[in-house]
């Protein structure tokens, strides 16, 4: 006699709450994403691919160094017969169904709570000046070249018909001090940075620092961001022409200078935002110099609503943007570390999806840092994220194979393992930005593939 769904279902569940649920067992409990099921109104029949198994099964798979839909539904099939319970199709239809069933704000919310739990692990002696920094920055994904992508998401303008890849603009934040994923914004290759950022405004709350480079210094932004009772720090637009002989001086080369509105209404904004701005702000600009060999840039002039120069000393903001670069090494771990740089999805619905299932899987990964590092004492953003994954993936076997008090063991040696070996500190590194592996020496795509097989064929 086989075992019915409902088992099967139940049995999956059990395994991903010993597996992959145990570390994250605090942060994203499954009565929390049933709960979110139910504010969704999110009716289902009883199936396997119910939408907790889909949502388990689709964070292991953009986990996983194999993304494919093959090897997920390869996954559940042996979780399966370990128990002895009827073995689904191995056809990836009733997955892939389940996936596109499964809402976006479902992942979206659960994404958000994941980011806020994170958040509020950080005790106050590790907050900058007692002030929670918020990094911003934008980049892209590529995706398959399907019809309804390039609806979405153009490829770009320069490249023929049939010859790229549709790609996406995203804007992200991030915590500073837990390197989690905050808030995210999705929108077609050609948008600004600044838009993105206007997105995403809304999910900075009283008293956050923004930190972002010169594509964000915009005047009415920084009004918005002082009317949210929050602060900024960006690098000046190179379009912005200030002297330091002008302003009162505070430090060495830092003075409190005063901004004026713009003539014209900049674009994005509307005319009512635009006549609602004040005629002046005063802001501060801080003007030092890099002398660390290797760097492009020589001389950096920053803009920050922190007037207060004895709470924020000019050494302080100076330090705080060089840790702007940490932005950047999270993009890396999203695009490269977990391979968000080139997605799957043939619809954009799915590929938001995806993107959401990534930045989950990130901020689960690096709430297994944090407790690693806070259990055993080493700063959490100096662990590996990529090591912290391969670990997780050698120790599920073992999660899965035992129970009770051994399995907990396991688990904390787990833990220890992560923090073994952290990234040293090297502030200061330059290397070359040159690649030694040379690429085959094959031609660009500048035709569509179906022109090039016919020329080959009467050739």
């Amino acid at each position: 006699m086989t075992t019915t769904v409902p088992n099967r279902v139940q049995v999956l569940k059990t395994k991903f709450t010993t597996s992959l649920g145990l570390p994250f067992r605090d942060i994203l409990p499954e009565w929390e994403i049933q709960q979110v099921i139910d504010e969704l109104g999110i009716k289902y029949r009883r199936r396997l691919f119910d939408p907790f198994v889909t949502l388990w099964v689709f964070l292991s798979q953009v986990l996983d160094v194999d993304k494919s839909c093959e090897n997920a539904v390869s996954r559940v099939s042996a979780w399966l017969a370990s128990e002895a319970c009827e073995i689904p199709s191995i056809d990836t239809g009733a997955y892939c169904k389940a996936r596109k069933r499964l809402p976006e704000q479902l992942l979206e919310k659960l994404f958000n709570s994941v980011a806020e739990k994170l958040q509020g692990k950080v005790m106050p002696l590790q907050l900058w000046c007692g002030r929670h920094i918020k990094v911003i920055d934008g980049s892209t994904v590529s995706m398959p070249d399907s019809i309804e992508n390039q609806k979405s998401y153009p490829q770009p303008s320069s490249q023929q018909p049939g010859c790229g890849f549709s790609i996406a603009k995203i804007g992200v934040i991030f915590c500073l001090t837990t390197g989690a994923a905050i808030a995210l914004a999705v929108d077609v290759l050609n948008t600004h940075d600044i838009k993105l950022a206007r997105k995403l405004a809304q999910f900075l709350h009283k008293g956050d620092v923004l930190l972002g480079d010169r594509a964000f210094c915009a005047y009415a932004d920084l009004v918005v961001i002082k009317n949210m009772e929050c602060d900024a720090v960006f690098r000046k637009h190179q379009s912005r022409k200030t002297s330091m002989r002008r302003g009162k001086i505070v430090g060495a080369c830092d003075k409190l200078v005063t901004w004026h509105k713009p003539k014209k209404c900049p674009q994005g904004l509307s005319q009512s935002e635009f006549a609602a701005l004040p005629k002046t702000l005063i802001v501060r600009e801080i003007y030092y110099h890099i002398v660390i060999p290797g760097f492009r840039t020589t001389n950096v002039s920053l803009i920050t609503t922190l007037l207060d120069s004895q709470t924020y000393t000019t050494l302080e903001i100076v330090g705080l943007y060089d840790s702007r670069w940490d932005v950047e090494v999270n993009l890396k771990h999203l695009k490269t570390t977990l391979g968000m740089e080139v997605l799957r999805g043939k619809t954009p619905e799915i590929v938001r999806k995806e993107i959401y299932a990534f930045l989950l899987a990130y901020n689960l990964l690096r709430t297994l840092m944090w407790e690693a590092g806070m259990t055993f004492g080493v700063p959490p953003l100096r662990l590996s994220l990529q090591g912290t994954r391969h670990h997780l993936d050698h120790f599920i076997p073992e999660l899965l194979a035992n129970t009770g008090k051994k399995r907990d063991r396991i688990y904390r040696t787990l833990l220890l393992i992560i923090v073994y070996k952290p990234v040293p500190d090297r502030p200061g590194r330059a290397e070359p930005r040159v690649r030694k592996r040379r690429p085959k020496a094959y031609p660009l795509m500048k035709q569509p593939r179906n022109q090039l097989r016919r020329q080959l064929q009467t050739a």
